[in-house]
């Protein structure tokens, strides 16, 4: 195996070895555009064919799809995205995208349509169906069912209207609602049929039939039919009635059996309008009534079976009230009626005993409440409905395979949310009875349910605990054990918490917990404890890697596979755990990142991705033993034209309290050794496990990292600690140390160091200038100038007041603004203003959704008052991190030009000598 993994890290270095010494170009931005990403990455159940969307920065996509058993691309779809294999994995389906060019010129956006390209994985070919709304492939890839994105005839082939009975009242559909004809295609033998004006669909999992809700203009003459498709399109008609709907149609794995969430548009009124559930058994229909009379089901209610078929999950809620009906002018007296012009108001009343500030309470009706449902499920065989989640446990945390869900509620903590931080109390909830047990309550993390239900851990008084359910004894595991259980990086006024649960064993007799280095099983028995690895010892951090989110627990005899960081020299390795043995085996390692991104549902394959700064994570296939990785693809091999930069190093300074820190350095292509070089410091919160990341190749509000190195600066990406209360201050002097090292080295130019940080690190770097003439140069992003005013703003993305943030979250004030004012001014940069000596560049979207906009204001004009050299960026319709092409361009521009001035001497561009004046055409 060894001799197999040095094969492979040879190739890999020989390769990268040869691409620097060719290296030439220093990257531009132009060069940024063309770096492709995998987007959509599927992987055929049987382990042969790879598919994924190769996305360049800027640019038209390019669908790929592999053959695993050589490594070949079998083909490229131009402006493929979205791919999909079937279940026979015989097709993959892209939507084809129109050009980038056609996005940007044309107006009106509706007139944009997509194709659908299906690829042979046999041989390659391509079939194209033009304007393709949406699809569906059958398991077995004999049927491809899709809408033609073009509008459907209000009549088709119904009764011509003008026949239509003159008194008849029409039921039409939803704004929303669209229908279009229907596609289907035999793609053995090309036979094709079309069903008009179809609003919902979905073929059986069989590949025997497929359901359909024909809806009209008028509704008329909508109905729900069945289509037999091995049988010459049979269609028989299973519900036709004026204005009927199915607006959601789920089959059962395996069978002819389908859910159907039937509704009708004869009410206007989506929230109140009735729905039932039906279930179409042998041709069939019937239906599911909810446990509780007193429930229905709504329009946006989800419906999933779990894969057996033996239950399906459907969600209700109970039945609305009756609306509330507004006076509306009518008439002559209406126009003076006091009660009909008040009601023609527009006001919100904010009241100090609201469980929720107004903001995130319209916030949280909209994305949440306003059609809320609650989860239950129907079970087959028993033929009964279990109710899961209620108005008094809303939430549960959905996994068919399980026998017990976690469920919880924060509704009694809403208040506390706006200064506390989040809690809630958290239940097991019983999938065959609904019985809600309870875990823990007013608990700010989330505990970890055994599969039986049974039993929950969690973690507590920096120990973990164990809960049996069925006598409410809590017993403390952790305590007598000398490893590291609570975070010991947590440094906010919050409860600290655990470093989590990896899992249980499928019998729930063991629950797997991390430590700070290693993977601990517990006995729920016994309270015993094991240790799985043999972390500690060499500063390695040990973890279970997850590729299947509904896995329930583990087997006995698992073979697990683990994530291994070396704390200290930031390598990733891949390595498995036998739990019969409890030996560790690593299997892939190397100065390099390893992740193990998929495995093939139904066969021994798996993809993994190796990465350092200079290498690509391109994809690797393997088998379980992992002892001869094959490369697949190959991304951007246009790497090898330019001076990337050197390979980064791990430096170590001192925090502020003296604890041992560590940062990235990343020396510009070409460095030798004495040369003193300008530096750009980018920083966050912990950066230093970023050693062997591969950089973001894009323009955004943060450095394109190869953009820099490879135009003669350095980049320093350091950690950072805080002090609670004292951020501003811990923060600086923990800078300081870290980039003094940097001068020490002799690597800095002392007259050439510039730092950039955006949100929290936008407010360090807005902060550290008012206390220190180290940095010639800043460039701060969307940050925080004045505590005092932030702390009672509101962040308008979640509605959420900022209060939070201050008392227990990221700006670790840990006291209310009554409580120690003198703190809130002490970090707050702009009551230091007249202290600053470095030219500033601060950038904000004026439609942040984080932090207020005018808190760039106020620190500019202070600065502006003082007399300083501040420039300010004001991105228009922009939020918390700009999401415009154009914008996120220009500001990379920006940001380069300005640090090119300051820390190079290039001539000043003239927006940095004079502004920009404000013109409207």
């Amino acid at each position: 195996m060894k001799a197999q993994l040095s094969l492979l890290s040879l190739a890999l270095v020989t390769s990268l070895g040869s691409a620097q010494i060719s290296a030439k170009e220093a990257l531009q931005f132009k060069d940024v555009f063309d770096f492709k990403y995998a987007k959509g990455t599927q992987l055929s159940e049987d382990g042969q064919i790879l598919s994924f969307s190769a996305d360049p920065y800027r640019g038209n996509a390019q669908g790929q799809v592999y053959t695993l058993n050589n490594n070949t691309l079998l083909t490229s779809v131009e402006r493929g995205t979205r791919p999909t294999i079937n279940k026979a994995a015989n097709w993959v389906a892209f939507t084809q995208v129109p050009t980038l060019l056609e996005k940007e010129t044309t107006k009106k956006k509706d007139e944009l349509k997509n194709n659908l390209v299906l690829v042979n994985t046999k041989n390659g070919e391509q079939q194209t169906f033009n304007d393709v709304k949406d699809y569906a492939l059958s398991d077995d890839g004999v049927w491809l069912a899709y809408r033609l994105d073009k509008k459907a005839d209000k009549k088709a082939d119904k009764k011509d209207s003008e026949e239509k009975d003159e008194n008849s009242s029409e039921i039409k559909p939803d704004k929303k609602d669209k229908s279009f004809d229907l596609v289907l295609v035999n793609l053995q033998d090309k036979t094709t049929h079309t069903l008009n004006n179809v609003f919902s669909y979905a073929i059986s999992s069989t590949g025997e039939q497929l359901l359909a809700s024909q809806s009209y203009s008028d509704g008329a003459d909508n109905q729900v039919v069945l289509v037999a498709l091995n049988n010459d399109f049979k269609t028989s008609v299973l519900i036709d009635e004026p204005g009927v709907v199915a607006n959601k149609i789920a089959w059962q794995p395996n069978s002819n059996t389908a859910a159907l969430l039937i509704g009708n548009y004869v009410n206007d009124d989506t929230r109140r309008r009735d729905h039932s559930l039906q279930l179409l058994q042998n041709g069939a229909l019937s239906t599911i009534n909810s446990a509780d009379s007193s429930w229905t089901i709504g329009k946006t209610a989800s419906l999933k079976w779990s894969e057996d078929g033996a239950r399906l999950y459907f969600e209700n809620h109970p039945k609305l009230a009756a609306k509330v009906a507004l006076k509306e002018y009518k008439d002559e007296a209406s126009l003076y009626d006091f009660d009909t012009i008040r009601d023609q108001k527009g006001l919100n009343v904010w009241h100090n005993k609201d469980a929720e500030i107004k903001p995130r309470e319209e916030q949280q009706w909209n994305k949440a409440n306003k059609l809320r449902h609650y989860q239950a499920v129907y079970h087959v065989n028993g033929q009964h409905v279990v109710q899961l989640s209620t108005p008094n446990m809303p939430e549960v945390s959905l996994n068919t395979h399980r026998e017990a869900l976690l469920g919880y509620s924060d509704r009694p903590y809403l208040e506390r949310i706006m200064y506390g931080g989040f809690y809630a109390d958290y239940f097991s909830v019983d999938v065959k009875t609904g019985k809600q047990t309870a875990i823990v309550s007013d608990y700010p993390f989330r505990p970890s349910l055994a599969p039986n239900g049974q039993f929950a851990a969690f973690f507590q008084d920096s120990q973990v605990q164990l809960k049996d359910l069925g006598n409410n004894k809590v017993s403390t595991l952790s305590k007598a054990i000398n490893a590291i259980f609570a975070d010991d990086k947590h440094d906010y006024p919050s409860p600290q918490p655990g470093y989590g649960f990896a899992g249980w064993l499928n019998d729930s007799s063991q629950v797997l917990v991390y430590s700070k280095f290693d993977i601990w099983a517990f006995d729920v028995a016994t309270q015993k404890a094991t240790r799985l690895t043999q972390g500690k010892e060499s500063n390695t951090q040990y973890r279970v890697i997850k590729l299947d989110k509904d896995q329930v627990g583990f087997a006995k005899d698992e073979t697990l596979l683990l994530s291994a960081t070396n704390l200290q020299d930031k390598q990733t390795e891949i390595a498995k755990l036998d739990l019969t043995s409890n030996k560790v085996s690593k299997v892939l390692s190397g100065k390099k990142r390893y992740d193990v991104v998929k495995k093939a549902k139904s066969a021994d394959k798996y993809l993994f991705t190796a990465q350092t700064y200079q290498q690509f994570p391109d994809y690797y296939q393997t088998d379980f033993s992992f002892k001869k990785p094959q490369r697949v693809t190959n991304l951007n091999p246009q790497i090898s034209n330019f001076a990337w930069g050197e390979k980064p190093e791990l430096i170590s300074y001192k925090g502020f309290d003296g604890e041992d820190l560590q940062g990235v350095l990343i020396k510009p292509a070409g460095y030798k050794k004495g040369d003193k070089v300008p530096v750009v410091v980018y920083f966050y919160r912990y950066m230093s496990q970023r050693m062997y990341d591969f950089p973001k190749m894009e323009l955004n509000h943060r450095p394109n990292f190869p953009m820099f190195t490879s135009n003669g600066y350095a980049i320093f990406l350091p950690d950072i600690r805080f002090e609670i209360g004292h951020p501003g201050k811990s923060s600086t002097q923990t800078m300081i140390n870290a980039t003094q090292k940097l001068i020490d080295l002799g690597i800095a130019d002392p007259n050439k160091i510039g730092l950039q940080g955006h949100s929290w690190a936008g407010y360090q770097s807005a902060f550290m200038i008012t206390q220190t003439d180290m940095f010639k140069a800043v460039v701060s992003g969307a940050p925080v100038s004045n505590m005092t005013s932030a702390y009672s703003g509101i962040r308008l993305k979640s509605g959420l007041a900022r209060q939070f943030q201050y008392e227990t979250g990221q700006s670790r004030i840990g006291k209310t603004l009554f409580e120690a004012p003198e703190l809130y001014i002490e970090n707050s940069p702009v009551f230091f203003a007249d202290k600053v000596n470095t030219p500033i560049l601060i950038m904000f979207g004026d439609k942040d959704d984080a932090v207020p906009w005018h808190e760039g204001v106020q620190y500019y004009l202070a600065l502006r008052r003082a007399g300083k050299d501040a420039t300010f960026l004001q991105y228009e319709g922009e939020p918390h991190h700009l999401k415009k092409f154009p914008n996120q361009v220009d500001f990379s521009v920006r940001m380069m030009e300005y640090f090119d001035h300051y820390l190079k001497g290039k001539p000043a561009a003239e927006w940095i000598k004079n502004g920009v004046p404000f013109i409207e055409e």
